[in-house]
């Protein structure tokens, strides 16, 4: 791209623009994916998204010229995004507990992983972007089929009062799990006081509420915003490690999968907010050290960087599980929309971090550590999600404390 397009010299400034457009696609998709799927269903809007991302991406391959490319990428951001949440939520909402934490960090944040590691692979043995971009299609067209398998989530058809629906899901769950189902799952009274969806009208301002909403929403648009510019500058700077660009690459999507494992190992039986708040000092306080590393020890940075990174992932994943467990059923799915949006701000900014490394090779590094120290601090201020039942309306979220 760059030299067909003649990306270089004056023209330089459109590698980083081209990234940070496509994160201004991924906040749009954010916000948007939160709305659309508490309105019509998790399932629906889900395969919606992966169909504009497959899509979009296919019709990339045509692409004449940077513009043309650059628009495109846009729209495939905000599809790329919208399904990854609305998926996460989805999961969140029909698994149990247990299994819900295996699944948002062994299950979703692994194979995400996995496929960051074959990204570069790929890039490796298929030089061409246009086909590049073909193979990395191909995924979308697979999970087609998934349709007949994914149920909708039993949450949210009780919160539009579909009642008949969430008990046959429930009953085929049990059915899969060799166990009977219950005579009445869901009691007639229990549903008649619960405040539901279809009596309340939900805005973003209900993120607002009261103060104690208020403060916790505003806490995690900073703890996401800054935890993002982290996680993608240190990405997006990989290639430009000392040594070879695919490889690098490669290493910073593997160091990935420990910080998962350790995510989900911490999760099943430490507090959230000392945890997070761990892993972010580990990761800001090793980016901090690179300055002090002389020029020559390249191998050194490399390996403070590729620290760095895993205490930062590690943080990135267990915010979805921390940010999903403290709002209620009738606002999740927009409070991780809408912290998820805050992070695609960050996404923004990162390539811009990594661009300060032309005139220092350690400004980057130390930006970068000092914000994610701060936003370790601001972690221990929430209340704490450990061991409490998911809140199914925002009284009951009133009532989580610290």
């Amino acid at each position: 791209l760059l030299w067909q397009w003649s990306l270089v010299c004056e023209d330089d400034w459109k590698t980083p623009l081209t990234s940070s457009l496509f994160f201004m696609g991924v906040l749009f998709g954010s916000f948007v994916s939160g709305q659309l799927s508490d309105r019509f269903g998790r399932k629906s809007v889900l395969f919606a998204t992966m169909a504009v991302q497959t899509g979009f991406s296919f019709l990339q391959i045509f692409s004449i010229n940077w513009e043309m490319f650059t628009v495109l990428f846009v729209i495939v951001g905000m599809g790329q995004i919208s399904n990854y949440v609305v998926a996460f939520i989805l999961g969140t909402e029909i698994l149990g507990k247990s299994v819900r934490i295996i699944f948002s960090t062994l299950g979703v944040c692994t194979f995400f992983a996995v496929g960051y590691m074959l990204l570069p692979l790929f890039a490796y043995f298929i030089r061409d972007w246009r086909m590049l971009l073909l193979a990395l299609t191909v995924p979308g067209v697979l999970c087609i089929p998934l349709w007949w398998f994914i149920p909708e989530s039993p949450r949210w058809l009780i919160s539009q009062r579909r009642f008949r629906e969430a008990e046959n899901i429930v009953q085929k769950a049990a059915k899969m799990n060799n166990k009977a189902a219950p005579v009445v799952i869901f009691d007639p009274i229990e549903l008649q006081e619960l405040k539901l969806p279809s009596q309340q009208k939900i805005f973003i301002l209900d993120l607002f509420r009261t103060r104690n909403i208020a403060t916790i929403t505003i806490m995690f648009l900073l703890l996401w915003m800054l935890t993002s510019v982290g996680y993608f500058a240190l990405s997006l700077n990989a290639p430009n490690l000392h040594g070879d660009a695919y490889l690098n690459c490669f290493l910073s999507a593997l160091i990935e999968v420990p910080a998962y494992v350790t995510a989900w190992l911490l999760l099943r039986t430490l507090p959230r907010r000392y945890i997070i708040a761990g892993v972010l000092f580990l990761g800001g306080g090793v980016l901090l050290l690179i300055q002090l590393v002389p020029a020559d020890y390249n191998f050194l940075s490399i390996g403070l960087a590729m620290l760095g990174k895993f205490g930062i992932t590690s943080a990135f994943s267990m915010l979805y599980v921390f940010t999903a467990e403290l709002y209620p059923t009738l606002v999740r799915n927009m409070a991780v929309g809408v912290t998820s949006m805050a992070s695609r701000v960050g996404s923004i900014i990162a390539p811009y971090f990594v661009y300060l490394g032309a005139y220092n090779r350690v400004l980057p590094y130390i930006l970068m550590g000092s914000l994610t120290v701060l936003i370790g601090i601001i972690t221990l201020f929430f209340p704490e999600s450990f061991g409490v039942t998911l809140p199914e309306t925002l009284d009951q979220m009133q009532k989580v404390k610290g």
